[in-house]
């Protein structure tokens, strides 16, 4: 199929308001259209192929144009495309339901549908303040999240955890969240030897402090993703459980970004061993196909919601697509393919950390993270003082342009070069992509120079 780019190019510019993107700086890049993808690469309509470094935005698990996936779709049309959730049920959502049962951590049993992850966070900051309102303690009413943290981007979302990159303009509809330090090695100055878990004491001492008004503690489990893949330290993730139960304070675990794999177990929780009271889920679940999300729930959350119809203890939210049956169907064929590639993501995490070790000495990186399919490269102006460059030099951009032109997709927040690759890709693929990466850093050196001294536009 042959596409006119020129005009293409033109209604985009005159007609699409792209997410997170200056629209400005966009129609000055020469954007790249995508028409098609194969495997773990998309094609522009200019019949050039480019590596999906980051998995469209860290949801495509199997790469694209899947046939199991792309069959269920199929067969889930022939049936049905969309029947309301609103007092009624279908078919894919209930066995949905039951699979995630299945996997997610011990104690999770109730699953409410959304069709994107900020409206999962929602829907469990909503759930967690009307489960204590029914439990009599409308007191308890306020979150505690993250410095660093972010949730989505709806407002009740946003309330959880605000980025001032993003929200600023926001913060007159909002109500200060409580924050406590997020336990990050690299900015942590107690850590700069072996790690205590000092920055625990912080987090108790606001638990202590505010658990009378707390609803809920808010948490990216083991890796923060828009804060630039910083990576808990072990134990840290355990001992929250542990601190929250202690206060009476509901634990959420924010697992849209890294669950379903992408820390190379189904969900993050489970390198520690720990359940959640509420878990927001999305991104993954779907294999990068169709917009679907959950919010699960423990017994003791949904029953504090059941009463007579009259008392209106009902949970009223949701979406007119909620629990969507080609979305569901989907997520059912994603997930029996998903369980069958987890016993080979060891081997190809360990081949990312080795193809990473040669990063590390390259200008201007900071430091490099990763926990299992999860990258963050933190580029520096100053590597001796850890000074990250200003917001305006978009150092991260400066790497991400010249992988374009390589053939390589990723997408960086501020100074912090993201790769995360599709779960399924292959080693010899993965070791094209950051070998691509690597080469794109090389050539990034002259730009992170000038922009080390000062001189962008």
């Amino acid at each position: 199929m042959h596409y006119d780019r020129d005009r293409l190019l033109a209604l985009d510019l005159e007609h699409v308001w792209h997410p997170y993107t200056q629209m400005r700086d966009y129609a000055r890049r020469d954007p790249v259209i995508i028409w098609r993808g194969e495997g773990r690469r998309l094609q522009d309509v200019d019949g050039r192929w480019y590596w999906d470094g980051v998995s469209s935005i860290w949801l495509n698990v199997h790469g694209h144009n899947v046939p199991e996936l792309n069959r269920a779709i199929e067969e889930q049309l022939q049936r049905v495309a969309h029947a309301t959730l609103l007092g009624q049920a279908n078919v894919p959502a209930i066995l949905l339901a039951e699979r995630l049962v299945r996997i997610a951590p011990p104690g999770l049993r109730k699953v409410f549908y959304s069709d994107n992850g900020s409206g999962a966070v929602e829907a469990a900051l909503k759930m967690a303040v009307q489960y204590w309102y029914q439990s009599g303690r409308p007191e308890k009413h306020r979150v505690l999240s993250f410095v660093g943290g972010y949730h989505g981007d709806t407002l009740g979302a946003v309330a959880v955890a605000p980025v001032p990159a993003f929200h600023e303009p926001f913060y007159p509809l909002l109500r200060d969240p409580i924050q406590a330090p997020y336990p990050d090695r690299y900015d942590c100055p107690g850590c700069r030897g072996p790690c205590r878990l000092e920055c625990l004491n912080r987090l108790e001492e606001l638990l202590r402090s505010h658990a009378h008004e707390l609803a809920a503690v808010f948490v990216e489990p083991l890796v923060q993703g828009v804060g630039g893949i910083r990576v808990m330290p072990d134990g840290y993730l355990r001992a929250l459980r542990e601190l929250c139960t202690r206060y009476e304070v509901l634990l959420v675990a924010d697992e849209v970004a890294t669950g379903f794999g992408r820390t190379g177990r189904m969900f993050a929780c489970d390198h520690e061993g720990i359940s959640p009271d509420l878990m927001a889920v999305g991104k993954g679940i779907t294999g990068g196909y169709l917009p679907l999300a959950a919010t699960l729930a423990t017994d003791r959350i949904y029953e504090a919601f059941l009463g007579e119809y009259a008392e209106r203890k009902a949970f009223f939210h949701g979406h007119s697509y909620t629990g969507n049956p080609l979305g569901c169907a989907v997520a059912l064929a994603n997930l029996d393919l998903l369980e069958a590639l987890l016993p080979q993501l060891p081997a190809r995490e360990r081949l990312i950390a080795h193809e990473l070790e040669r990063f590390r000495q390259l200008p201007f990186v900071g430091q490099v993270r990763q926990k299992g399919f999860m990258v963050g490269i933190e580029l520096v102006g100053d590597p001796q003082r850890r000074e990250p460059f200003p917001w305006e030099a978009r150092a991260g951009w400066l790497v991400a342009w010249r992988a374009r032109e390589l053939g390589l997709l990723i997408r960086p927040y501020a100074h912090v070069v993201i790769f995360m690759p599709p779960l399924a890709s292959t080693e010899a693929e993965l070791q094209e992509m950051l070998a691509l990466l690597y080469e794109a850093h090389q050539r990034a050196i002259p730009d992170l120079e000038r922009a080390a001294r000062g001189e962008w536009s």
